[in-house]
């Protein structure tokens, strides 16, 4: 847009003729002076065209620029807001870990199906599943219970064969700073190191029954329904100590021990007083 000798007409300065002007600066010579306005912000208020065609086209081109700049503006606001939820969440997840006292139940097992088998080693992450009644229906759960102390035992057991058999297929720590209260996907993802897979013939050897047991019925082998139970941060241990017992090649080994050495320090367990494993099967 050419505005070079356009005949323009100031509130303050009169009539005047455009001698220079850019994309973000416009000089106007006027009969004492020359005066420069920034553009095109100056035509909305304070300066006028006499060329009605230009002058049209000039105020389309500010009502565009006046959006671009609401737009930034709208963007900003997002940021600020964005940061300011951060900082919540922030503050929230500092307070949580500074209050926060153990549980003595704060671990999970998790009902792998057929096809969770393989995602939830190779993703190394498992979905608690959507809440199926209530005012938050069809919502992840909050595994609430989980915290920097908890770990995810991943389980299986073949259709054909009774839940007694159901077997261990691998174990997690929860990802650093995961804390279940603050989880409003359901996804619990694992620590970056502290995560172990069994191979079949291990995992034949470590059936999950021999760990848990409903101490009201203590004979019986029932998961009924839901995709996860917790359970208590001793029989995890027990579980985690007899994986290291149990490998063989010496890189997982040492592996399964830092994860079981780890896992004892934060749950404040002492390995020398923790106890052979007494689950349901132990029982019958």
């Amino acid at each position: 847009m050419n505005l070079i000798n356009k005949k323009v007409t100031h509130k303050r300065f009169g009539m005047g003729s455009v001698v220079d002007h850019n994309d973000s600066s416009i000089e106007i010579h006027f009969e004492s002076e020359n005066k420069k306005f920034v553009f095109p912000d100056v035509f909305a208020k304070h300066l006028k065209l006499h060329d009605k065609n230009i002058a049209n086209s000039l105020e389309k081109l500010i009502r565009e620029k006046q959006a671009e700049l609401k737009q930034e503006e709208e963007k900003k606001e997002e940021a600020i807001k964005l940061q300011r939820k951060k900082h919540e969440l922030r503050l929230e997840y500092e307070k949580l870990m500074k209050n926060h006292k153990l549980h003595p139940e704060s671990q999970m097992v998790f009902w792998c199906d057929t096809e969770e088998q393989a995602s939830s080693l190779s993703e190394w992450k498992v979905f608690s599943g959507l809440i199926k009644s209530g005012v938050n229906k069809g919502k992840p759960n909050k595994p609430i219970r989980l915290h920097q102390n908890s770990a995810v035992l991943l389980t299986s057991v073949d259709s054909s064969k009774p839940e007694k058999d159901r077997r261990i297929l691998g174990v997690y720590m929860v990802s650093e700073g995961f804390i279940g209260k603050l989880c409003e996907d359901g996804n619990i993802p694992a620590h970056s190191k502290y995560r172990l897979q069994l191979t079949e013939q291990e995992s034949d050897q470590m059936l999950f029954w021999n760990y848990y047991v409903n101490e009201k019925l203590p004979h019986r082998m029932t998961w009924n329904t839901g995709k996860y139970r917790y359970f208590e941060n001793l029989w995890m241990a027990q579980i985690l100590r007899d994986i290291v017992s149990l490998k063989s090649d010496s890189r997982e080994k040492e592996l399964a021990q830092q994860f079981f050495e780890h896992f004892c320090k934060i749950n404040q367990i002492t390995e020398q007083d923790l106890p052979k494993a007494n689950g349901a099967l132990m029982r019958n």
